[in-house]
């Protein structure tokens, strides 16, 4: 199996760990001789030294909690905290959380959270601070964000999405590339980094004018009829069960009716994750027609 085609599988199976996926593209890096694909991949398995460098999808909304006392030995625990009462200048930082750890790190924190939710402490400066500050005749004793384990799973989600996206383009692109032989370019360097760029951070380097400041989004895709009233016959007549049938003819109407070139993508990334569930059985049938659906996906 191919680099390319070895991440492409990987990255659709939850059984693999991220980690074990992000290793590959590592090597992917090397062969496709990108140091910026390989920076990337480098602060997601070791981690972002500054809240600075995090991309969007690192970054979630939280709310704040925290135990209270008062006098005659009353108190709150787990109370809200009503960001409102502190300075404008704090209600951003405690309204957010950065997530700056490695993605081994948040993996093991899925897989030991107790409940569903992690906490991040308060700087105790803040605490003692604001304090009294809260709840009228009440001293905050402790303070903490509240992190929906979701969050953390949505940030893997997303950087495995993210690499399948990234493979599958190359792939149409280049098909060898993640072969490549030492000291060869396989792709060209503008149309590597436009890959990059549309499917790590989401914006489209704009190369056809000579100027590299600038960003583009892809609007236009042409879907042909042919192809996927082909593609539906071939399915419907594979040995596939009828709910692997029709989940993969719902996708292909999906590429079909697609308006836009960010739409056509989505359908493609669950046809080919379908796909991959069940390759032994659909495999021979769709395989004629991968080529022709990268080439419009890319």
């Amino acid at each position: 199996m191919s680099l390319l085609r070895d991440i492409q599988q990987a990255a659709v199976d939850s059984s693999i760990p991220l980690s074990d996926l992000l290793r590959k593209c590592t090597l992917l890096a090397a062969r496709l001789q990108n140091d910026e694909l390989r920076s990337w991949v480098a602060r997601e398995l070791n981690g972002y030294e500054s809240a600075d460098e995090l991309p969007p999808y690192r970054v979630a909304t939280v709310i704040s909690k925290g135990h209270f006392s008062g006098p005659f030995q009353s108190g709150l625990r787990n109370a809200n905290i009503p960001l409102s009462c502190l300075p404008d200048e704090f209600q951003e930082m405690l309204s957010h959380t950065h997530i700056q750890n490695g993605i081994a790190a948040l993996e093991s924190l899925v897989k030991n959270a107790d409940g569903g939710t992690l906490r991040e402490p308060w700087n105790p400066d803040l605490v003692a601070h604001f304090g009294k500050s809260i709840y009228n005749g009440m001293n905050c004793m402790e303070a903490w964000k509240v992190i929906p384990v979701s969050g953390i799973v949505g940030v893997l989600d997303t950087v495995r999405t993210k690499v399948l996206n990234f493979a599958i383009d190359i792939e149409a692109a280049a098909p060898e590339a993640g072969e490549a032989p030492p000291n060869v370019e396989p792709i060209a360097q503008d149309r590597l980094q436009q890959i990059f760029h549309t499917n790590i951070y989401g914006t489209v380097q704009n190369v056809a004018n000579g100027s590299p400041g600038t960003t583009q989004t892809a609007t236009s895709v042409h879907n042909e009829s042919a192809l996927f009233t082909d593609l539906v016959k071939a399915i419907s007549t594979s040995a596939a069960d009828q709910d692997t049938i029709r989940r993969l003819t719902e996708a292909v109407e999906e590429m079909r009716l697609a308006g836009n070139k960010k739409s056509f993508h989505e359908a493609y990334v669950r046809f080919v994750s379908t796909v991959s569930d069940h390759m032994q059985i659909i495999g021979t049938a769709v395989a004629p027609f991968l080529p022709q659906l990268a080439a419009l996906a890319s």
